[in-house]
């Protein structure tokens, strides 16, 4: 699948998402709130079946099988991460009862958007360096 293709198909699903939000908060239907995230639960299966996709594509023998699962494996905690914070936002709105604080709430998303920041920043960093030796 080429990026626009991707592009197109995650739209499509954030579009999907906001629909069924938009059909939720009103007054009228009192659907469950794991229903209405099914479409971001669904875009998160086909990218982790992606990543193991593209382990297994990658994978040609048994000694570069570990470098190939550490590389991958971040993007396995990210997704999931992200699932685990989908999950708390659905039992926080769902489940009142509970008396689950925002704090633990946001406790997958704390955790992701630091490690994702990390994550861009030295990639930045060592394709510039790669980018600077090619020049010099």
């Amino acid at each position: 699948m080429t990026l626009v293709h991707r592009a197109l198909f995650t739209w499509f699903i954030l579009l999907v998402f906001l629909i069924l939000l938009c059909l939720r908060l009103e007054p009228k239907n009192h659907w469950n709130w794991f229903i209405v995230f099914i479409p971001l639960w669904l875009f998160d299966a086909i990218l982790i079946i992606y990543i193991i996709i593209k382990i297994i594509t990658k994978w040609r023998n048994l000694t570069r099988l570990k470098e190939l699962l550490v590389s991958y494996q971040l993007y396995i905690a990210g997704v999931l991460l992200k699932i685990a914070s989908q999950v708390m936002i659905c039992l926080k709105l769902e489940y009142t009862h509970l008396n689950i604080s925002i704090f633990e709430m946001m406790i997958p998303i704390w955790v992701l958007l630091p490690s994702t920041i990390i994550y861009v920043f030295v990639n930045l960093i060592q394709k510039s360096d790669i980018s600077l030796q090619i020049t010099s």
